[in-house]
């Protein structure tokens, strides 16, 4: 009993409809928002040994939820991040500001270096889904560091929609749990065709160039960002369908 009634004021929301509402708007926005870094992990993990790549996942997943459950701990400090420490060029810089710019710098650099890596087949040596060189250490390492970008950013987002911490922690939970589900099937669809990692790779780039311009004060609407993708997406399967049209065909000339 005891539990219970500790619990009972965080789950207040429950006979609220307008807290639903909220609800069901920040699952969807986590979701979505959700996309960018689980495009990057299944590039990264496919780089990994064929019987380490799922374990990596979840492995990178889990403790990417551990890590997000304990900043939504510290809500009260991220919410901090956003005061500006200082002011270059008449913006004022915060915390959030420079690891959104650290997060898309890293995102630029890891796309360029692996888009070169494509380009030219010459040179596979560090490349993301080239030679497999890289530890479960390092990819897990590397999902780590950028899901801190994404998740600081989701959390600040989820602050201004609802002042319900249980909201944030069901919709976190919710969106962890998508990604997990989604990650490897992604993964096995990204690896089978190779024209959409060069697609993935330029989402990526999009994204690390948004979160810099984010960073520096020019916020760039998520909606057009995920219209490009759609676009970009819907595209590159009507290529894949004409190309798989067009196998029979030419199986059947010879």
């Amino acid at each position: 009993m005891p539990i219970i009634e500790f619990l009972t004021p965080y789950f207040a929301f429950v006979n609220d409809p307008t807290a639903w509402v909220a609800l069901l708007t920040l699952v969807v926005l986590e979701v979505v928002l959700g996309i960018d870094n689980l495009i990057f992990i299944s590039i990264l993990t496919n780089k990994l040994p064929k019987e380490q790549q799922a374990r990596a996942r979840r492995l990178g997943i889990s403790a990417a939820l551990i890590m997000r459950l304990v900043l939504l701990a510290t809500i009260s400090f991220i919410v901090q991040l956003t005061a500006p420490i200082f002011t270059l060029f008449g913006h004022g810089f915060s915390w959030r500001d420079l690891i959104l710019i650290a997060g898309g710098l890293f995102l630029v650099w890891k796309a360029t270096k692996e888009i070169h890596h494509t380009v030219d087949p010459e040179d596979h040596k560090d490349s993301m889904v080239g030679a497999v060189s890289m530890t479960l250490g390092a990819a897990i390492f590397q999902i780590l560091l950028l899901d801190l970008v994404f998740s600081i950013d989701s959390i600040i987002t989820a602050v201004g929609m609802t002042d319900e911490i249980a909201i944030m922690y069901i919709a976190v939970i919710v969106a962890v749990t998508v990604m997990m589900l989604a990650a490897t099937p992604l993964a096995n669809f990204i690896a089978k065709n190779p024209t959409i990692v060069m697609l993935a790779l330029g989402f990526l780039l999009m994204i690390g160039m948004t979160l810099i311009a984010d960073g520096m004060g020019y916020h760039v609407p998520k909606g057009y960002i995920y219209a490009a993708m759609g676009f970009s997406a819907l595209v590159e399967g009507l290529n894949m369908l004409a190309r798989k049209r067009k196998k029979p065909a030419s199986t059947d000339g010879h």
